[in-house]
């Protein structure tokens, strides 16, 4: 497995996303004993990067992703996140991204993970209720106490980055990128690597629906976030299908499968990049593994960057007014 940077954070470039062995997806906490088999065999393969967070579960995950790293610690980046969920008595739902909150959110991850640090930090989602600088200067003491090791941030956008680096160096911003959610390229893929941050990006699968596995919605459960994504509802997820088996066109062309080409395709735009697949298979985490391995040509690569964009948004209402785009 090859290694890249974020900022002067190494990772294997292809690192595994826990949430759906507890949260979000259908089935989803069904079979812890087939999840930590996964995450044990990812790091078999050479995957060093864990991805979770707090809310998945909520809690639920990083007490499974600390149970599986039991013995194999040292193997690992962990990256954990906080902020979604408020230990100071804000609402339910209420973002919080207070220096009282972090206090509290980091002692809780340490404990359920298991460990005594946490390699990379990141606020979950921008709070408009607390200045970024206050946020990361509580996380610069926490750097200090050695409680975390790197900060980062989750989809925020250019301002809140700039200003958030120039308090305490950025090691990562994890935000939605894929071959159908480009949001990224124009503006803050150009500033991360004049800032010398690395990029995570997260669903780089289409939350499953770039595998070509994903035909038909009848199957997801109440439980199931994608019941309620715009992308996989009514018109929008019979459009999306013929962009699924355009990256399914191009998989039988180089002779891997559609989710190796979407990891691929990812690979090719920086070396600063580190996605984060998400799957509780050992079947899949091999698969996507494998994707480190794959290379399309210079036409396949234009080819699948002119595919059209995706029908429908990315995130239902509630989930698009977190999302910083501004």
């Amino acid at each position: 497995m090859q290694h890249v940077k974020l900022g002067d954070l190494e990772v294997s470039r292809i690192g595994l996303g826990t949430m759906g062995m507890s949260f979000a997806y259908t089935g989803a906490g069904s079979d812890e004993a087939e999840s930590i088999r996964t995450i044990h065999r990812a790091l078999d393969l050479g995957v060093t990067f864990l991805d979770t967070a707090e809310v998945y579960g909520p809690y639920a995950n990083e007490e499974l992703v600390g149970r599986a790293l039991r013995g194999r610690r040292d193997q690992v980046v962990v990256a954990t996140k906080f902020g979604m969920i408020s230990h100071t008595g804000r609402g339910q739902g209420e973002l919080d991204s207070s220096p009282a909150n972090i206090r509290l959110a980091v002692e809780g991850s340490l404990r359920r993970l298991g460990t005594d640090h946490i390699d990379l930090y990141y606020q979950h989602r921008v709070d408009p209720g607390t200045p970024i600088e206050d946020t990361v200067g509580a996380l610069a003491e926490l750097v200090r106490q050695g409680k975390i090791r790197h900060l980062g941030l989750s989809e925020a956008w250019v301002s809140t980055i700039r200003r958030a680096h120039a308090v305490h160096p950025i090691s990562a911003l994890q935000s939605e990128y894929s071959l159908w959610t480009r949001d990224p390229e124009d503006e803050v893929l150009p500033l991360l690597r004049e800032l010398g941050i690395g990029f995570v990006p997260y669903s780089p699968l289409g939350h499953g629906f770039l595998t070509g596995t994903v035909r038909s919605n009848d199957w997801f459960d109440a439980s199931d976030f994608r019941a309620t994504n715009p992308r996989f509802t009514g018109e929008n997820f019979e459009r999306n299908l013929r962009l699924a088996d355009e990256v399914a066109a191009v998989a039988a062309e180089a002779g891997v499968t559609p989710a190796q080409v979407a990891l691929a395709w990812l690979l090719t735009k920086g070396d600063n990049i580190a996605p984060i697949p998400g799957t509780r298979r050992v079947a899949r985490v091999e698969e996507n593994v494998a994707a480190d391995a794959v290379e399309l040509t210079v036409e396949q690569i234009q080819r699948l960057d002119n595919l059209p964009p995706a029908a429908g948004y990315h995130h239902n209402e509630v989930q698009t007014r977190m999302l910083e785009r501004k």
